[in-house]
């Protein structure tokens, strides 16, 4: 076990975790030239695309020590660097003994290496500073050095200098782990204690469970238990994680791998969970993860009503892939049966429904996220809103309140005025502000979580070119002024656009839908009234004229009675078409209404 080191790679999105990630696989040979690609560890599709880590990825390399000749054996976990996915980051480090924190040597350190340097520092983690990208003509590689030491408190010395693309540094880094980071604690003979950090759904084997052994072996054939679930079943395989998955016969205390049982139903395994022997069970589960916050609520819906039992499935499936994902059932009127699910930000919404797609063939309607309300009628009777529809009629209506939180800001004095305006813009409340060193700073804010749902992110990363750490609890829910927009097409009411916003911003916020909507609908051969509506008050509208066909255009000289009779003709079949034509909604319509801000 002494040659065993787990540790993970975390970063600010941008400052080349998976290119590090491709030369150490090379470096250590775990990977066949011939196999080689970029960002080798990002193995979906959408993650190349985007150039971005949505999962993290754990392999297994080994490594010669050149001072002692040594064979070691090196479980990394490549992390996500977005904040959206930043529960990932939690359940990688809670694995790991010790974490390589990369920084770019062109931009310094910013919002998420913070964060995600807090984390690994609770886990009680060994950090490796490393400069990364120190080819660029753009460098600054002494200043952020200076930055990293005022961070850690660490020596210039134990800083290395590294290029994730020329691989400058690269034998260094693999010496550091082998010399910094502990070997894993953990007795190989006590009660088995296995920690479930991730999940997939193999169709034909069921469900994988990637799993660090904390104390105990864990060997093939063995009936085991969920500790959580209390299920009981046998290991039909057990392995080690390399680029694919090879089977061994054990995993003792220490090691990160993979077990198979045989399970069909992802229910029955949860993220998080223990896993202990039948025979001779662990006295307590394994502690360090952290719950899930959702940010963001929105409905998700099957196109045809008849999906909604594959729509389940789908959601369960993605759900063992990605445990920050929560959802209930929910029904509405206009689009029947589907889900309210909880995500992490506006990019996780995005990536669910593009992997719902793509992994699933799930074709979904989004509705407006929006945060759950207590409204109080007239007869005093308190209830929880999770959708526009549940509003009542605000003749019935005493009063709502909605959740308020506690939110943590963390950066540079010279983005303060930003900051303020974009806070107190979002209705916020400053409560306190402190200089946690002469180059950082903290600003405490109660908002209205309804404000930090659409583009609030967004703006506060934009605004502070990246260097921004937000983090954020529950507080309490206070009263407020709330009102119901609808929005209206040809006098019909599109349920999944309606939304809940506070009466300062309705108007505003209905004017913006409006406009947007009259740029992503396309036209129709009868006119298309687009309204915003407050109960029945139209706060704004837009028009979208209808298509022209020149019916006119058989007709040559003659009397101008010909074209007027078939003008004529045209404008009753017009109005004809509008009183019976229906105005469907494109579905990428809806996210990007509800993008206002792009």
């Amino acid at each position: 076990m002494k040659n065993i080191r787990n540790f993970c790679i975390i970063a600010h999105i941008d400052h080349g975790k998976s290119t590090l990630a491709d030369r150490l696989l090379e470096y250590t040979n775990t990977i066949s030239k011939r196999d080689m690609q970029d960002q080798a560890l990002d193995n979906m599709d959408l993650e190349r695309e985007r150039g971005i880590t949505i999962k993290s990825h754990a392999i297994q390399m080994r490594y010669v020590h050149p001072a002692n000749g040594e064979e070691y054996i090196f479980n990394l976990i490549d992390t996500p660097g977005h904040v959206d996915f930043s529960y990932e980051v939690s359940r990688s480090i809670a694995a790991c003994e010790g974490a390589l924190l990369l920084v770019d040597a062109t931009q310094g350190i910013q919002a998420q290496t913070i964060s995600n340097l807090y984390l690994a520092v609770e886990h009680d983690l060994e950090i490796i500073p490393i400069v990364n990208k120190v080819d660029m003509e753009t460098a600054m590689i002494e200043e952020v050095q200076d930055q990293i030491m005022d961070l850690i408190g660490c020596s210039r010395e134990e800083i290395i200098s590294a290029s994730g693309r020329t691989g400058i540094g690269v034998p260094e880094i693999l010496a550091a782990v082998v010399d910094r980071v502990p070997s894993p604690k953990g007795d190989p003979n006590a009660p088995l204690q296995t920690m479930i950090f991730d999940s997939m759904f193999n169709s034909y084997r069921g469900v994988v469970a990637y799993v660090r052994v904390m104390n105990g072996t864990l060997k093939k054939g063995d009936k085991i238990k969920f500790y959580n679930t209390g299920k009981e079943v046998f290991a039909e395989e057990v392995g080690v994680l390399k680029l694919g998955q090879y089977e061994t016969n054990e995993l003792s205390a220490g090691n990160v791998g993979y077990v198979i049982t045989g399970i069909k139903v992802s229910r029955e395994i949860k993220v998080g969970d223990t896993i202990t022997h039948v025979a001779n069970p662990c006295s307590e589960p394994v502690k360090g993860f952290e719950d899930v916050k959702p940010m963001v609520f929105a409905g998700l819906y099957p196109l045809d009503n008849d999906d909604f039992e594959d729509l389940r499935d789908s959601l369960e499936k993605l759900q063992l892939n990605d445990a920050s994902l929560v959802y209930e059932p929910e029904t509405s009127a206009a689009l029947g049966f589907g889900f309210r699910c909880g995500f992490l930000g506006m990019l996780h919404l995005e990536i669910v429904q593009e992997r719902l797609y793509r992994e699933f063939k799930q074709e979904i309607i989004t509705t407006v996220p929006n945060v759950p309300y207590f409204a109080t009628d007239m007869k005093g009777h308190r209830f929880r809103v999770h959708q526009p529809t549940e509003l009542p009629d605000p003749n019935h209506l005493s009063s709502v309140e909605e959740p308020y939180i506690y939110a943590q800001i963390i950066t540079k004095p010279e983005y303060i005025g930003n900051i303020m305006t974009l806070c107190l813009e979002k209705r916020g409340i400053l409560i306190k502000q402190q200089y946690l060193t002469s180059t950082r700073l903290e600003m405490i804010f109660h908002l209205p979580l309804a404000e930090i749902v659409f583009d609030f992110y967004d703006k506060l990363k934009s605004m502070t070119r990246g260097y921004a750490s937000f983090d954020y609890h529950l507080l309490d829910y206070r009263e407020t002024d709330l009102v119901k927009l609808d929005i209206k097409l040809n006098g019909e009411q599109v349920d999944a656009l309606s939304a809940l916003v506070h009466r300062s911003k309705a108007e505003q916020m209905g004017r913006r839908m409006c406009e947007k909507l009259k740029e992503l609908l396309p036209r129709q051969q009868f006119q298309i009234a687009i309204q915003a509506a407050i109960g029945q008050k139209i706060i704004a509208r837009e028009t979208i004229s209808a298509l022209r066909k020149d019916v006119t255009a058989k007709c040559y000289g003659g009397d101008i009675s010909r074209k007027r009779k078939l003008l004529e003709k045209q404008k009753e079949g017009k109005k004809r078409m509008k009183q019976f034509g229906s105005v469907e909604v494109p579905q990428e319509a809806f996210l990007k209404v509800l993008k206002l801000s792009d």
